[in-house]
């Protein structure tokens, strides 16, 4: 590869282009070393594949321009970062690009000056979107770095941008290292903050591409260990963490007024920030209860990129130092929220829409606002698979912390979210640690197969141990459920209206049946009236063979009292079940066979192909 000219005066939209691409690729071969290190603002070891997330959705977009005018091209930036923003990081820096984008928007070419004046601009608008910005943290390098350059610029106007970015860096690195002394839980956990290490990473990138890249050449996906054998080490350190869900939006409207939106936003939760323009914003925001965010974020235009993720549950991953293995499983899945924590079990929610308002299952709205909407709405909600992304930053993210991750979706004969899933697979950046297993079941079946998925997991299972385990669970776990009111699956196509009016006309209810092969259908009926439930539960009795140990879950729409009757009495009548749950049932299902309905599953109690840490059980 050519040696670039050490006095490169211009960056037009071709060259910033390809700097951009390697600052990129820079950014992204640490993820795992920055997840690592961060501690702050919650220790949930996310903030490098949040940044390598908003680094690649301005690469995949930028890859496709070949525009020379360094303006047009930073605007698409802008834009790009906007969208695929993740994390405080990634928001702050999707802002920064948008106040670069502003200042130098009608520069073909930017000169020393102009990036030096866009740059502080960036600055200005990254701080601006936070609303209790700390010292010590990302925006504490991006100011220093304004400083740094307008300083050399002023004194030496007539050097170009390799000596200005490389005299830059020398107070970058210095003022990274600070970091650490100016955030007691940075200094405790002895670390420098994570977002600024990533921030640090970039420039360095465009430094050095411009000093030892090629300006005619596409930058080729490289790791430079250099920088990252500094970060290698560092664990992620238990902390407190004030909201649980890390909760982020974006919304596409007409005059986002950002001061009314911070001052409804501000008593919800901590470490907000709201970033872009009047006409698309992107929210950010820590909070206990993401469905008032999207409620508030909606009365401003249409919301895209609706995220929420459980940073509690991450950060327990995280300190989990002792397991090698992870579990993934979607929304439809059915589990007591206390077997999730307390197996680390991840969930990608599946959307929900009802009309043109649309919602993270179980996380944008309660299970009862479900069906209580359910009953009252006109429109009856669609369910969706979760988009491929969603998969691929949960990957990414535990793949940085874990050997392994084994990922149980809902069966595919039902959904398009195990395809999802594989396609979120195939592109992660380490596909051959994912192993995505279709659970031929659904709610509560799906949940009680990800639930011995992680039981296999804390048994000390090797991988090739557990895959074989999960598939073999999947033929002894079935799951059944009570439908009272057909009308909801023929509203959605589900059940044709004639199937409907004969079962009105004979008095009776359907029982659905998945068996463990993929497939749900009919697995019976009861006549309806008085003492329905308890012929359902005597109907649920005779599939159990007395001769086996059995674990059940019980699920209720909106019915808990039958379902703790159902649950009772089944652990009345049948002494080989040994374990046993009550649980709500998702929107997933729920959609379809409306609210009372009562399910439940049984999953025969196989013995563990071995326990090697309880090698006594």
């Amino acid at each position: 590869m050519s040696s670039a000219p050490q006095g490169i005066s211009y960056l037009d939209g071709i060259r910033l282009n390809r700097c951009l691409c390697a600052s990129f690729e820079r950014l992204i071969s640490a993820q795992d070393q920055l997840n690592k290190i961060n501690v702050f603002p919650v220790p949930d070891g996310d903030t490098g594949t949040n940044l390598a997330a908003t680094a690649d959705s301005i690469g995949v977009c930028i890859q496709q321009l070949d525009t020379r005018h360094a303006g047009e091209l930073l605007i698409q930036v802008a834009d790009a970062a906007l969208d695929g923003a993740r994390g405080n990081s990634g928001a702050i820096i999707a802002q920064f690009f948008q106040g670069l984008a502003d200042s130098c928007e009608d520069k073909s070419r930017l000169l020393p000056a102009d990036f030096v004046e866009g740059f502080q601009a960036g600055a200005d608008y990254a701080r601006s979107a936070i609303a209790d910005p700390k010292h010590g943290t990302i925006l504490t390098l991006i100011d220093e770095v304004a400083i740094k350059l307008t300083e050399y610029h002023q004194q030496n106007p007539d050097r170009g941008f390799i000596s200005l970015l490389q005299h830059t860096l020398k107070r970058a690195r210095i003022a990274l290292a600070e970091t650490q002394q100016q955030l007691e839980v940075l200094r405790q956990a002895g670390v420098v903050d994570a977002g600024a290490k990533g921030f640090m990473l970039l420039i360095e990138g465009i430094s050095n591409f411009l000093s030892r890249g090629s300006l005619r050449e596409v930058p080729v996906p490289r790791t430079d260990p250099g920088a990252v054998d500094a970060l290698t080490g560092f664990e992620s350190h238990e902390g407190d963490i004030d909201h649980r869900y890390c909760t982020e939006c974006l919304i596409h409207g007409e005059h986002i007024d950002h001061r009314k939106l911070r001052e409804r936003l501000s008593p919800l939760g901590s470490s907000m920030i709201i970033a872009g323009t009047p006409r698309k914003s992107k929210i950010h925001i820590h909070v206990d209860e993401p469905a008032a965010v999207f409620e508030i974020a909606g009365s401003y235009g249409e919301l895209t990129g609706r995220k929420a993720d459980d940073m509690h549950q991450q950060a327990h991953a995280v300190s989990s130092g002792n397991r090698r293995y992870a579990v993934i499983t979607d929304s439809a899945a059915d589990l007591p929220d206390t077997a999730m924590e307390d197996y680390d079990i991840h969930v990608v929610p599946v959307r929900v829409q009802f009309g043109n308002a649309s919602y993270l299952d179980k996380v944008g709205m309660t299970h009862q606002q479900f069906f209580q909407e359910l009953k009252t709405n006109p429109e009856l909600p669609k369910t969706s698979q979760p988009a491929p992304g969603d998969y691929r930053r949960m990957y990414d993210f535990l793949c940085s912390h874990f050997e392994h991750v084994f990922c149980i979706s809902l069966t595919a004969k039902l959904s398009g979210t195990w395809q999802a899933a594989r396609n979120a697979a195939e592109r992660a950046r380490k596909p051959e640690a994912i192993t995505l297993i279709d659970s031929r079941s659904a709610s509560l079946g799906q949940g009680l197969i990800a639930l011995h998925a992680a039981e296999c997991i804390a048994a000390g299972l090797e991988q090739a141990e557990i895959t074989q385990s999960i598939e073999a669970i999947r033929e002894r776990t079935r799951t059944f459920a009570l439908i009272t009111d057909l009308s909801y699956a023929v509203r959605g196509g589900r059940v044709h209206p004639a199937v409907h009016q004969l079962a009105r006309l004979l008095g009776i209810h359907p029982i659905l049946h998945a068996p463990g092969n993929g497939k749900v259908g009919p697995g019976g009926f009861i006549f309806s009236g008085k003492g329905r439930l308890k012929r359902f539960i005597r109907y649920l009795s005779r599939q159990l063979d007395p001769d086996t140990r059995y674990r059940i879950g019980v699920a209720h729409a909106d019915n808990k009292a039958a379902a703790i009757e159902v649950h009772d009495e089944l652990l009345r009548l049948n002494t080989n079940i040994v374990d046993s749950y009550i649980t709500d049932l998702g929107a997933a299902l729920g959609a379809h066979v409306g609210p009372d309905t009562v399910g439940m599953a049984a999953q025969e109690d196989t013995p563990m192909p071995t326990d090697k840490k309880n090698p006594d059980n």
